[in-house]
Formats: structure tokens, C-alpha cells, sequence
């Protein structure tokens, strides 16, 4: 009974170390659930570590899927990816990389370009 506590104890400590191991995103701009002004013209993702992104698509609101590229042909930690003309409105970033271990890990970051306001958006007095 104790060699199977011990063996699992030992299992589970390996998957968390592995785990770990993978590569994950660390920062983005535009920044995850951020408002922006000013449209922003490229996503800017950085990883923990370097990785190669084989896949890109951005969505505003329940719109379609549109692909993004070019895409890098190498790996990095840090990956600029450019982006259509952006209204205002609610996008999401969606992306799959593959780390250097092979390990492939899907993302997203959430962003709002905000209409800003315009004279006649302000309240009257």
C-alpha cells in the first residue's frame, strides 16, 4: 500500500513538473481584456519561452474568423503578428503555437476598440 502512495505521490509530482515545463504566453499587447482608442495595427504575443505560431485568426463580436499572417517561419518568445483595419467593437486574438518541446497550446486574447467620443457622443448640459 505504501509502494502505491509513494508511486502515485511520485506521478503526480512528475506531471505537475512537466506541466510546468510547457511553454505558456506571458504578456500581450494589446493587453487581455484591455479598451483601447486607437485601433491597434499588429498583436504583439509573448511567450515564456521561444515558440513557433502555426495558426492566427481574429473575430469581432460573432463575425467570422479572419486569418492573420504572414506568420513567423521561426520560433520566438515574442511574435508580432499584424491585424486587419479594426473597427470599434469587441475582437478576440486566437492563435496555436507549438513549443520547442513539440507541446502544441491553443490561445486568445480579448480586446475592445472603443469608439472614443466624438461631440456627439458627449452628455448635454
Amino acid at each position: 500500500m505504501k509502494l502505491a502512495r509513494l508511486l502515485c505521490a511520485l506521478t503526480l509530482s512528475t506531471a505537475a513538473v512537466i506541466t510546468q515545463a510547457h511553454t505558456h504566453l506571458q504578456n500581450s499587447n494589446p493587453i487581455e481584456s484591455s479598451v483601447v482608442g486607437t485601433p491597434p495595427s499588429q498583436v504583439v504575443l509573448t511567450f515564456s519561452e521561444a515558440a513557433r505560431v502555426t495558426a492566427a485568426w481574429i473575430q469581432k463580436g460573432e463575425g467570422a474568423k479572419e486569418k492573420l499572417g504572414p506568420l513567423p517561419d521561426e520560433s520566438s518568445a515574442s511574435v508580432t503578428l499584424p491585424l486587419p483595419s479594426l473597427t470599434p467593437g469587441t475582437y478576440v486574438v486566437s492563435w496555436r503555437a507549438a513549443g520547442d518541446d513539440g507541446h502544441v497550446m491553443p490561445g486568445q486574447v480579448h480586446f475592445t476598440v472603443s469608439a472614443g467620443d466624438s461631440p456627439k457622443n458627449l452628455p448635454q448640459h
